[in-house]
């Protein structure tokens, strides 16, 4: 999908992420990709990393995974949960997810998003955004009824904050839409500060 207007050329934003979410978080700030163009990359942790830390280095690995493009910019992202010191796992399973839920029942947690961006010139820039999240007390019935909606599949930390999860959490100190997975505030500025049109774009009137 290609926004450019032909008269007045801009550079393009490649999102380095097969994440809707991410997709629909800069469509709905105005600032829709050009492309989709996930990168691929060996995302465990390495041996004592933290969560912050992990999240940071894994995306901007996935910048740099990306071989760019003269008139684009690369935006990549990865999202981290972390309860203390422990990595919690994007959830392939019930189990798994089940395990999560149980853990951050009741608790305090931390979520990380790492964001990196590349500029058609080889500037780079990459930041890490920390929210903090309390999850309510979970019963039995709800961890239940949650494990039956699907919405943890893949999902760090076993949930989707923006989905039924958003029912279970007490307060939220940080960015929401870095829970959901790109913070659009440092996402914005960062790619200002690189030289993208992030103002211009905003303007644009939308077409059907």
């Amino acid at each position: 999908m290609t926004l450019a207007d032909t008269a007045h050329p801009r550079p393009r934003l490649i999102l380095a992420s097969a994440s809707p979410r991410r997709f629909d978080l800069l469509s709905g700030a105005g600032l829709t990709p050009d492309a989709v163009e996930p990168t691929h990359i060996d995302e465990h942790e390495i041996p004592g990393e933290l969560p912050g830390p992990l999240a940071l280095r894994l995306a901007q690995e996935k910048a740099m995974a990306h071989p760019g493009a003269e008139d684009a910019y690369v935006l990549a992202a990865d999202t981290v949960v972390g309860v203390g010191r422990r990595i919690l796992p994007k959830t392939e399973d019930e189990a798994e997810a089940r395990h999560c839920l149980a853990l951050l029942s009741g608790r305090n947690h931390r979520v990380f998003t790492g964001i990196a961006a590349r500029a058609p010139d080889g500037r780079f820039a990459a930041r890490v955004v920390e929210t903090r999240v309390k999850f309510k007390r979970l019963s039995e019935p709800e961890i239940a009824a949650y494990l039956a909606s699907g919405e943890w599949q893949g999902k760090a930390g076993g949930y989707a904050i923006q989905g039924r999860a958003g029912c279970f959490v007490i307060n939220l100190i940080g960015s929401f839409t870095g829970v959901v997975g790109l913070p659009l505030y440092e996402t914005a500025n960062m790619l200002t500060g690189l030289g993208y049109p992030v103002t211009a774009r905003m303007g644009e009137a939308e077409t059907s």
